[in-house]
């Protein structure tokens, strides 16, 4: 008999399950509780239920987590998992501790069918969507890992970020669910100004999440114009960047913060330069958009064909933005000793969509490094 795997469940999905168990719905949020506040698996450690529902527990569900394949664990701090979603396929997450918060950055897909050129997971390639239960078991198991690992009796994971292995709102079904049970008091409690999903621009859903359930939302932009864009995220030949920008602004109005991020990868020679910076001041006034920007420096990875722009580049970057009035940060970079830093979530992807193939001929018939590069003026004379 196959059984439900409860984890697939935010509480109205519960409710509704031990509803078709002749249950009431003060049952499921007893239920909830325990599988997430207390991390219980085993139905006979539920001890508030009544013994004729863990029997029907028993024979009708499972609480099942994703099996750990490995663990490693960088020198800051950061612990990255690869957990086991069968078929060939795994997936990463990674928990980021700071001072202030502790940041576990979770996966949606296997794989991505997004393929930007600067992301490991994309020349991966695309396998398929994770279920819901699949994204929360990455927040189940790591809570309650580190509380044990941390020694630690209250909650250890603060905010979430969904910039793992996928496109988030290109999974959208089993994403809202999973955003909902990490919400939900009965659950994990975070605050929706602590949840962020990344996505690279998936229009309509950005609309439809605004409406159905509003967290802070960080957007992969990389470009300040739509021709370099089209070559380092494709997505942006569906959805160019006039008409993300109005989504964005569109979702400011029922988001929990007044304000959307852009995440821009600093690439050598390719969008770094004085005039790229000047371009993205441009848009964003054009645009009217309330917004920060957060500089990331790329990890570099062979297929990709790219560099990370030197530091002192990106920080000129940073000073034209932020003088101008725009709040910018530089990302920190945290567990790239273990391949754990933003870009390098790769796991093992079983994919079906031979992305490797065709980001090699991508790469064979472009320049390399230098996309769209900006003309020098001429030196003036004196």
């Amino acid at each position: 008999m196959t059984t439900a795997n409860l984890l697939d469940f935010d509480l109205e999905g519960l409710a509704a399950f031990c509803e078709k168990l002749g249950e009431k719905k003060f049952r499921a949020t007893q239920l909830f509780r325990w599988i997430h506040q207390r991390g219980a698996s085993d139905f006979t450690q539920m001890t508030d239920l009544a013994k004729s529902l863990r029997e029907k527990l028993a024979t009708t569900a499972r609480v099942e987590a994703l099996p750990v394949i490995t663990q490693h664990e960088s020198k800051d701090g950061t612990i990255k998992w690869l957990f086991d979603v069968g078929d060939g396929n795994a997936v990463e997450a990674v928990f980021i501790p700071e001072d202030d918060r502790g940041t576990l950055c979770v996966s949606s897909q296997a794989g991505c069918a997004v393929g930007c050129r600067f992301c490991s997971t994309g020349h991966q390639g695309f396998s398929r969507n994770l279920s819901t239960g699949e994204i929360v078991a990455q927040l189940w198991f790591a809570e309650h890992f580190l509380r044990k690992h941390l020694k630690r009796d209250e909650r250890v994971i603060s905010n979430v970020v969904m910039m793992g292995m996928g496109e988030p709102l290109q999974n959208y079904s089993a994403l809202v669910p999973a955003l909902r049970t990490m919400l939900d008091d009965n659950a994990y409690g975070l605050s929706r100004r602590r949840v962020t999903v990344s996505t690279s621009g998936v229009v309509p859903m950005i609309d439809r999440l605004g409406a159905d359930c509003p967290v802070a939302m960080a957007v992969s932009l990389h470009a300040p114009n739509d021709a370099l864009r089209d070559d380092l995220v494709p997505l942006n030949r569906k959805y160019p960047i006039a008409e993300l920008i109005e989504a964005c602004k569109r979702y400011l109005a029922h988001a929990p913060r007044d304000f959307i991020t852009f995440e821009y990868c600093m690439l050598d020679g390719v969008n770094d330069q004085p005039e790229h910076a000047r371009q993205l001041l441009e848009l964003v006034r054009t645009h009217g958009i309330s917004c920060k920007f957060n500089l990331i420096p790329f990890n570099p990875f062979p297929a990709s064909g790219l560099l990370r722009s030197p530091q002192p580049r990106v920080l000129a970057f940073a000073r034209t933005l932020s003088e101008a009035g725009l709040v910018t940060t530089v990302r920190k970079t945290r567990g790239d000793d273990i391949d754990a830093a933003c870009g390098q979530l790769a796991g093992d992807v079983k994919d079906r969509t031979r992305a490797a193939e065709r980001m090699a001929q991508r790469r064979a018939t472009e320049r390399p490094v230098v996309l769209h590069p900006v003309r020098k003026a001429a030196p003036q004379e004196h």
